[in-house]
């Protein structure tokens, strides 16, 4: 059996993701909302459909392109010359059997190889993880729980995450590295949800768009 490579965000043949839908990636810059979390673009549109292919559909080839985007909107910011290490905001042991993967993980491992930085371990997460799709922003906010490791103290650290909604799961992380005595963190993720004043995130949950037929 003979399986075609298809664009993550519009399912087309041919490459991982389409030159039409890396155009579509880079078109606009997310809103600078009151999390202060560094994203790369808007979770909208083609962007999201990226996204939630890597999450859910296991293409893990886009980590590196979206990781690349990431690269590219640090630079601009300025916010990575004194960086020492990446990590990433894990998810659970059970959904990472799951999936067979973290995709948090894939894409600090491109960012920290780009940015010539080593990519470590440096959370733990307490508890299970409770899925961010379709909850309320209130819902969001009640954050996980992270134990950093002690290694970080005195040390510079960029905390990387696939979507940013509220910010509370990054902030967590950031507050468990800043326990364990880290010197700096700095907040990253891909994609940012727009703010709550748009209408799309009124409590509107959209669907994930499912492939077409080969």
């Amino acid at each position: 059996m003979m399986f075609e490579t298809r664009c993550a965000g519009c399912e087309r043949p041919g490459a991982a993701i389409c030159t039409t839908c890396r155009i579509a990636l880079v078109d606009r810059l997310p809103q600078t909302q009151e999390h202060g979390v560094i994203a790369a673009v808007p979770f909208v549109g083609r962007a999201r459909d990226v996204v939630l292919s890597l999450k859910y559909r296991n293409r893990r080839q886009v980590a590196r392109h979206l990781g690349s985007l990431l690269v590219n909107r640090l630079v601009e910011s300025g916010r990575y010359a004194d960086l020492e290490s990446v990590t990433w905001a894990p998810t659970s042991a059970k959904r990472r059997r799951h999936r067979g993967f973290d995709q948090g993980e894939e894409i600090a491992r491109t960012v920290a190889r780009q940015l010539g930085l080593p990519c470590r371990r440096l959370l733990d997460r307490r508890g299970a993880a409770v899925a961010q799709t379709g909850r309320t922003r209130a819902e969001r906010l009640d954050s996980p729980e992270f134990a950093a490791r002690p290694d970080v103290a005195g040390t510079s650290v960029l905390v990387v995450d696939d979507v940013v909604t509220t910010g509370a799961t990054l902030h967590a992380a950031r507050d468990a590295l800043l326990l364990q005595g880290a010197r700096d963190v700095v907040l990253a993720a891909v994609a940012s949800t727009p703010a709550p004043s748009s209408a799309r995130s009124r409590g509107k949950v959209v669907p994930f768009r499912q492939p077409t037929a080969a």
